[in-house]
């Protein structure tokens, strides 16, 4: 059978009319439903900009929520996969909490085979997530806290050395790397068990890997996008995948626990636990735990531990230096408390420091780690008070950052105010507007262990050091929006530290 030029192109023109109308189709999904949203665009949705890499994930979503800020959700497009931005406080609880269970699975799911580090605790479904979370979830108890705490102190002793050496160098001090060399220090000690010695090794093999999970580059910016469509993911994903922090990190935590079980050492912390599900598979319903599943545990615990962080310690001090009422006041604060414990800082004691405490959510309402929430439906589902449904599979997106910026909810929200968190205003905003850790069953399991070693950090320098403005301070902070979905700024953020006199 021969086929004329003709009958050639009239066979690849109905192939095209054909795709035309059927991703015509898919994008009018929303409007089905009754959600308003922007105008998509055929094969692109409403993130040509961002495939671009022009603009991000989260601008999409600010740009959506206040164009339509009187709508409850918008729908949006990824391409031609619908996105749900819940705006509505109660429907955002109803995701989180009330309906958890339909709402269990995060958008991003484990691709082993591609990454081996994909598949922790952040990302596993719920088949595999519930039985982990539950053992995982002991070693951050208060009691289990208050057992490594002096771990906490020995490092922020080396911290507060390592700062005072600098500041007598009299030179202005970038805050960025001062921060994560002590909570990379804190994670090592905590949860790895190894005195990783940032502060005081500039080639320390641990800072260096810490930088390179978080640094953007042409390649991390690639696999961001890449992603969030599996299939191309799974297809190109090697290419941009960085293959020695995987070595590295797989290499680390198979000596750590090769070393425990050889020698029937147990330090009751992190990699105990995981020494524990290889020796009990059973616990987490599975025959086997290989040490692939176990170094990806590690890495999640180690880039969320020391990232999260060392960002929020970070920009509190940028605050403070630009706001020197409310470092007077936190500093007056601290020195009271630490008076009735002859000057040592102890588990109990931070819990008395509320200006400290204030700050510390003021910083993370203004720079919020975590810029937006994902969840997937696992059935079909139709919002209380609302005619909407959605099918099973259905990504819902919670926009933190647009949320807690927003000058309906909170006031002037550039401008840095602490007293936001005081008990009375608290009580007047529904607690679904600040949501620095997630909430419900799946909130971030090291939330009070991030808030320790973080305020933990600020006591050691706000009690010693004043900070202050310099030469080098950013005047306005620029967020990096090449990344997916964790807050960086694309600059240095430099103070002058002096010392105090005793």
């Amino acid at each position: 059978m021969s086929w004329s030029i003709f009958e050639i192109v009239g066979y690849f023109a109905a192939i095209l009319v054909l795709l035309y109308y059927y991703a015509a189709s898919k994008l009018e999904f929303w409007e089905k439903r009754g959600v308003k949203g922007p105008k998509p665009i055929l094969f692109f949705g409403n993130f040509k900009d961002v495939l671009l890499g022009r603009c991000s994930t989260t601008q999409v979503f600010e740009k959506a929520y206040y164009e339509f800020k009187s709508e409850q959700m918008i729908g949006v497009f990824g391409g031609h996969e619908p996105f749900l931005i819940l705006k509505d406080p109660d429907l955002i609880k109803d995701v989180l909490i009330k309906d958890f269970s339909k709402f269990v699975n995060r958008n991003l799911q484990p691709v082993r085979e591609v990454d081996p580090l994909s598949e922790h605790l952040f990302r596993l479904d719920a088949e595999k997530w519930k039985p982990l979370r539950s053992r995982l979830s002991p070693v951050f108890t208060s009691g289990k806290l208050k057992e490594m705490f002096h771990l906490l102190l020995e490092c922020s002793d080396h911290f507060e050395k390592y700062v005072d050496r600098l500041v007598a160098k009299g030179e202005p001090i970038e805050c960025r790397e001062i921060s994560a060399k002590f909570t990379t220090d804190v994670i090592g000690s905590c949860a790895f068990g190894i005195e990783i010695n940032a502060l005081s090794d500039e080639d320390s093999e641990f800072r260096a890997m810490g930088r390179r999970v978080f640094q953007p580059n042409w390649k991390s910016i690639i696999r961001d996008r890449l992603i969030e469509y599996p299939i191309l993911f799974r297809i190109f994903g090697r290419f941009v995948i960085d293959h020695e922090l995987i070595h590295f990190f797989q290499r680390i935590t198979k000596e750590q626990i090769d070393y425990r079980i050889e020698n029937n050492f147990c330090r009751y912390d992190f990699i105990d636990t995981l020494v524990d599900l290889k020796k009990h598979p059973e616990k987490l319903g599975l025959k086997e735990v290989d040490d692939v599943y176990l170094t990806a545990q590690a890495f999640v615990f180690f880039a969320a531990g020391f990232e999260t962080s060392s960002i929020t310690i970070t920009n509190t001090l940028y605050e403070l230096a630009l706001n020197q009422s409310i470092q007077d006041k936190v500093r007056a604060e601290i020195k009271d408390v630490l008076e009735e414990t002859d000057g040592k800082i102890t588990y109990d004691c931070i819990r008395k420091m509320k200006y400290l405490d204030a700050c510390f959510q003021e910083t993370l309402r203004k720079y919020p780690v975590v810029l937006w929430l994902a969840r997937k439906s696992t059935a079909s589902y139709t919002f209380s008070g609302t005619k909407v449904s959605i099918p099973k599979g259905q990504q819902v997106f919670l926009p933190v950052y647009t949320i807690q910026n927003d000058p309906d909810i909170f006031p002037n929200p550039t401008v840095y105010d602490p007293e936001r968190f005081n008990e009375e205003n608290i009580k007047t905003r529904h607690p679904m507007y600040f949501l620095p850790f997630g909430d419900g069953p799946r909130n971030c399991i090291g939330a009070r262990f991030a808030k320790n070693q973080s305020k933990v950090a600020l006591i050691k320098i706000l009690s010693k050091f004043k900070v202050e403005e310099c030469e080098k301070t950013c005047k306005k902070y620029e967020i990096n929006h090449k990344t997916l979905f964790i807050l960086q700024p694309t600059h240095g953020i430099y103070v002058k530290m002096t010392k105090l006199e005793e």
